[in-house]
């Protein structure tokens, strides 16, 4: 017990700084949070001081961190998932619809074509051929919602035409994103669930209609009734109850529990009032303490070490070039499709190519299922990383205001 708080204590403060520089240089948090993970791992402290990180970070602690970063993750996704407004998806379907389509479309496409290629090279021979593509399908073409909402919020856009444009795309991007995942999860074998694929995808169909056709509207009523009252302690504790209980029943059907914690937050009800106060209830637990361990565990499966040759670094190129030219090409020609000019189309996809995050989400779900091999596990992070860290850079670039700036100096200029 005493390593694993000393574990947690490491973790935390390392990602804690980490995060703290990236903001100074410009990142997102989750930029610098994601590079104190590797920097814990193998390839920074391991081979710096290998004896120290084998006595700190032996293998056999790897289970609790597991465990402690799901739990936290379940949260995520749950906030993820409550966060998602679907009455502006409603209002804004037409352009978002056409242009999370061909953001996602595009780069999956070029992934199907890339597949065999990579899983011949890099995959596990116990891969099937279906599930790899779906999942490096799902790699190179998601968008990292809560990254993304992030930065628009520290450059003043989330209120703007293409602020509301690239969140409404990327909404659109995790329900698919994460549909496909169930999909190719379900394909899988799986120890959890002793049924044949066909009744699998039976019984998820049954518990999606439980969720959107029975506890939805009973959380609406619910609602309804306590609109004007603030989240109790006990209305909390029934909302976390059914966030674990739809967890643990796409556990039970082999998918994964993170795709009921992120169906939970579907359901939940869109009460302004409730959702800041999950927010600020949950994101401290999870965001402090449990998704550092999450980080930290990504940086410990992470090896640069075995990108280590000119061919295996060929393909990481090839692997960053379909993603960007993938995500960015389709969104841009979907906002032309749309009227938009050439600036914001481009906006438009440099803010759809950010991932972050929830790519880490889908590549740890990959290599635990054993989907990816550990070379081609860090070819993917490196693309998470790669893209994320251009998205800032690229609004620059383009000439992209940064409301929240403007605003500092007018009110600086105000004051003197």
């Amino acid at each position: 017990m005493s390593l694993l708080l000393l574990q947690m204590t490491v973790v935390i403060l390392v990602t804690l700084l980490c995060g703290w520089v990236a903001r100074k240089l410009g990142q997102a948090r989750v930029i610098g949070e994601i590079i104190g993970g590797i920097a814990l791992g193998p390839s920074v402290f391991g081979r710096l001081a290998p004896h120290a990180s084998a006595v700190m970070f032996p293998t056999s602690s790897f289970a609790s961190f597991e465990v402690l970063s799901n739990i936290g993750l379940i949260l995520f996704l749950f906030l993820i998932g409550s966060e998602i407004d679907y009455e502006h998806m409603r209002k804004q379907k037409a352009t978002a619809t056409l242009a999370s389509t061909m953001s996602m479309v595009l780069p999956f496409t070029l992934a199907v074509i890339m597949a065999h290629a990579l899983r011949v090279r890099f995959s596990p021979g116990s891969a099937g051929k279906l599930p790899f593509t779906l999942f490096l399908g799902i790699s190179l073409s998601i968008t990292a919602f809560p990254v993304l909402a992030r930065i628009l919020e520290e450059r003043g856009m989330q209120s703007t035409p293409l602020g509301v444009t690239s969140l409404m795309c990327a909404a659109f991007d995790d329900v698919s994103a994460w549909s496909l995942l169930a999909v190719a999860l379900t394909l899988l074998p799986s120890s959890h669930a002793d049924f044949p694929a066909w009744q699998r995808f039976l019984l998820l169909g049954v518990y999606l209609a439980v969720m959107l056709f029975i506890i939805r509207p009973l959380g609406n009523m619910l609602a309804m009734r306590q609109r004007t009252l603030s989240l109790s302690y006990e209305l909390l504790a029934i909302i976390i109850s059914v966030v674990l209980a739809s967890a643990a029943a796409t556990e039970a059907l082999g998918v994964h529990p993170l795709f009921g914690a992120f169906l939970a937050g579907i359901c939940f009800p869109r009460v302004a009032r409730w959702q800041s106060a999950m927010r600020t209830r949950l994101d401290m637990v999870a965001g402090v303490l449990l998704l550092p361990l999450f980080f930290a565990l990504t940086g410990m499966r992470t090896r640069l070490d075995l990108l280590n040759g000119a061919r295996t670094w060929e393909w990481t190129i090839v692997v960053l070039l379909i993603a960007i030219v993938g995500k960015i090409g389709g969104a841009v020609v979907a906002a032309r499709l749309t009227g938009q000019n050439w600036q914001q189309a481009w906006a438009l996809g440099a803010l759809l190519n950010t991932r972050g995050l929830v790519e880490l989400v889908v590549l740890n779900i990959a290599y635990n299922a054993k989907i990816f091999s550990p070379t081609l596990f860090t070819m993917l992070v490196v693309m998470a990383l790669v893209t994320t860290m251009m998205t800032t850079p690229l609004l620059n670039w383009l000439g992209i205001e940064n409301h929240a700036k403007k605003v500092s100096a007018d009110l600086a200029e105000v004051a003197a």
